[in-house]
């Protein structure tokens, strides 16, 4: 996600807009990116939002999913005021429940319960508004269901618009107001039409323009940007290389020149030369104004001794907003001085989805490369060290690292990879290099394919590729004689902060691997 100023009444003039309320399921940016892959503008809040302290009305409004249950004393609820502002609703799993609990329908906990795929069969009633939202898409249709709880009794004047063998109302519609509730996720690619339930809704029903395009955000944007800070006001924003900030770093000096300053945060867990690279490609490349901050010494002082990958989070977030505030009030009084601060101006912040960015970064002419270039995590390779972080660990991994991304794009195969990473991890095995036993350290190699990082596959490397790659780090990395490859999907997997993984050996296999 990048984020970008705006005022919040122009973007809602300007745009038709669908709001999502999330009540924390893990989906829930999955309904923003399906809405704007339709050209539909969506903005996600939290389900508690008030309609009240929204100053724009929506075309329309769904209801995401939740891991809570609608009738615990603890779970959300929505805003009363939502059903009586008139525009067209869809619940999806939680937000069908949702719907119910609030018009007097019945919600329990169902004997069986429903995780993966189902055929759902739809029911037509010669009713323009129930019939409106499966319009089209046949009789039956797979999707994926991920629910505990189900209707037991339909709120009054709706109808079951479609069923499951175990789940009676799967899908329901109110007969003559524009509302909906699903009990399966729409937004996953795991439901095949899916998409088209979606546009079914926002399209047709809600009746959005399909206008939302980064070609007409881009004008808009800087236009807005030049509103919010006038024609001496100045922005202080952090950088790092990655395709978020350097878009939103390069919009900002398309719109305000130099009167944009970035500052990157050299938190010595960076990958191999990486602050010298975004440096030279920011300032001399895109000619960004840019500030580099070496606090290496600082993060690695107070990363000593800690193991724990979310306490190593805590403490690389609280020293990057340290350092970063600091050097900001030097810049900014070096401003004062200068007497060139303008007046001080606020705006709300947009968020864009990734592919979104890309598709931005490119209208921008930022390189190819940079546009495509892999998600890299804010505390960097600090969690990918699994175990203490020192100068000696963060070397270890910077080079492997290293080697892993040049080979893959020597083979042409960088593209086709969503993610890909090395791990340090914290086992040593002993091996043989040369004539002389060795017991040394264990590379784990990870690369996924995937359309949203909700789920990911490992991705399949020729075996040769893979070769080269554990031939080069054995040899050329001090301190490493195995490379495995993790062969997890996610779920259950995710990030390098586990070693409870399948891992495949790629070197000589007459070695044995000590857990420490």
């Amino acid at each position: 996600i990048a984020w970008f100023p705006r005022t919040m009444s122009e973007i809602h003039d300007q745009f038709d807009t669908i709001l999502i309320l999330d009540f924390g399921s893990q989906y829930s940016h999955l309904i923003t990116r399906r809405c704007r892959e339709l050209n539909v503008y969506a903005e996600l809040m939290p389900c508690t939002t008030l309609l009240k302290d929204i100053h724009f009305k929506p075309k329309g409004i769904i209801l995401s999913g939740s891991p809570y249950s609608v009738y615990d004393s603890d779970a959300p609820h929505v805003d009363p005021a939502v059903f009586d502002l008139g525009v067209p609703i869809l619940g999806i799993c939680y937000g069908l429940q949702e719907i119910a609990w609030n018009l007097k329908g019945e919600v329990t906990n169902c004997s069986h319960r429903e995780y993966g795929y189902a055929a759902i069969e739809m029911s037509r009633f010669g009713n323009g508004t129930a019939d409106a939202l499966f319009e089209g898409l046949g009789d039956e249709m797979q999707v994926w269901m991920s629910h505990g709880d189900q209707l037991q009794r339909l709120p009054p004047d709706f109808h079951v618009i479609g069923c499951t063998k175990t789940a009676p109302f799967a899908a329901v519609a109110h007969d003559s107001k524009p509302i909906y509730g699903i009990q399966f996720h729409p937004e996953v690619t795991h439901s095949p039409r899916g998409k088209e339930v979606m546009s079914r809704f926002v399209i047709n029903i809600c009746g959005c323009r399909t206008n939302w395009t980064m070609e007409e955000f881009i004008g808009k944007e800087i236009a807005r940007i030049r509103e919010i800070c006038g024609p001496r006001g100045r922005v202080i924003g952090a950088v790092s290389g990655g395709v978020d900030s350097t878009v939103a770093a390069k919009l900002m000096h398309e719109a305000i020149g130099d009167r944009f300053h970035a500052i990157m945060v050299d938190n010595g867990v960076l990958r191999l030369n990486e602050a010298k690279q975004v440096e030279e490609m920011l300032k001399q490349n895109l000619g960004v104004n840019l500030t580099v901050v070496d606090a290496s010494d600082l993060f690695i002082a107070r990363l000593h001794g800690v193991e724990d990958p979310e306490q190593k989070r805590k403490i690389i977030g609280n020293t990057f907003i340290n350092v970063f505030e600091a050097e900001a009030a030097n810049i900014e009084a070096a401003a004062e001085e200068e007497a060139e601060k303008g007046a001080e101006s606020k705006g709300k912040i947009e968020w864009l989805l990734q592919d979104e960015v890309r598709a931005l970064g490119r209208l921008l002419s930022i390189p190819e490369p940079l546009v495509k270039r892999h998600p890299f995590p804010g505390p960097g390779l600090a969690i990918r060290i699994l175990g203490p972080v020192t100068r000696e660990q963060v070397k270890i991994l910077q080079q492997a690292d290293s080697i892993y991304i040049e080979e893959i794009r020597k083979a042409n195969l960088y593209d086709q990879i969503s993610q890909a990473f090395a791990v340090l991890l914290p086992v040593k095995a002993v091996g043989v290099m040369g004539d002389k036993r060795t017991y040394e350290q264990v590379i784990a190699l990870r690369a996924v394919t995937s359309e949203d990082f909700m789920t990911a596959d490992w991705y399949v490397f020729p075996a040769e590729v893979l070769r080269r790659i554990s031939s080069r780090i054995t040899n050329e990395v001090s301190g490493i004689n195995r490379v495995t490859y993790d062969i997890s999907s996610k779920p259950p997997s995710v990030g390098p902060s586990s070693v409870k993984r399948l891992w495949l050996c790629l070197n000589a296999p007459y070695q044995t691997v000590e857990w420490l």
